[in-house]
């Protein structure tokens, strides 16, 4: 399970959304996995971004499948109901949230809008599996997780990420997690300021 926010690290969210858009454009179908995405507030964000950067006809080529390891499937419901708190969105810009939340029935709580919501499917998915819940993806974000792996499994869960991404596809950690060295030949870093890699 991956701890998260509406808006984390975004700047790092941001990077990895503009060159997304860049290498996939002209593609029919744009895949994107979030790899832990407990709640589901980290891929509403990646949502929520790519939806301002894409234009109308690309966004619905996106699916993003939103994964993490949870045998009870609470997260599944809660990322597939997509309700949240008003007091989880203070860090989202008002703007953002008239756009893509609308009222529930339930006082202090918002859902994110349908056409937002129809592009995330979440699947119940181990990374120790070491099998990837796809292929061809554009863009893989996986923050917060591989820090509670060792060395040796978060080396393997990169390979099956680096599998797993289409040439030249982006991935996306946190600032504290650094690219092995063992996989300097599979990732190069994209900006020096974020921990955005490319599909080498």
């Amino acid at each position: 399970m991956a701890f998260t926010f509406f808006m984390r690290d975004l700047p790092t969210i941001e990077h990895a959304a503009h060159h997304m858009i860049k290498h996939a454009a002209g593609r029919s179908r744009i895949k994107v996995w979030d790899a832990g995405s407990a709640l589901g507030q980290e891929t509403y964000t990646v949502a929520m971004v790519l939806a301002e950067r894409m234009n109308r006809f690309a966004f619905q080529n996106l699916t993003i499948d939103a994964t993490d390891y949870d045998e009870a499937n609470n997260f599944g419901d809660h990322v597939t109901n997509a309700v949240y708190t008003q007091d989880e969105l203070q860090r989202t810009p008002a703007e953002l949230v008239t756009k893509y939340f609308e009222p529930t029935e339930k006082p202090g709580h918002l859902r994110v809008k349908p056409h937002l919501r129809e592009r995330v499917r979440f699947h119940y998915h181990d990374l120790l599996s070491l099998q990837p819940t796809g292929q061809d993806y554009s863009l893989i974000v996986c923050k917060n997780v591989l820090l509670h792996f060792q060395p040796e499994q978060r080396i393997e869960v990169l390979k099956m990420f680096h599998r797993a991404l289409t040439p030249g596809g982006l991935f996306a950690c946190e600032n504290t997690q650094k690219m092995p060295v063992e996989l300097s030949g599979q990732f190069e870093q994209v900006v020096p300021d974020a921990q955005l890699f490319c599909k080498k």
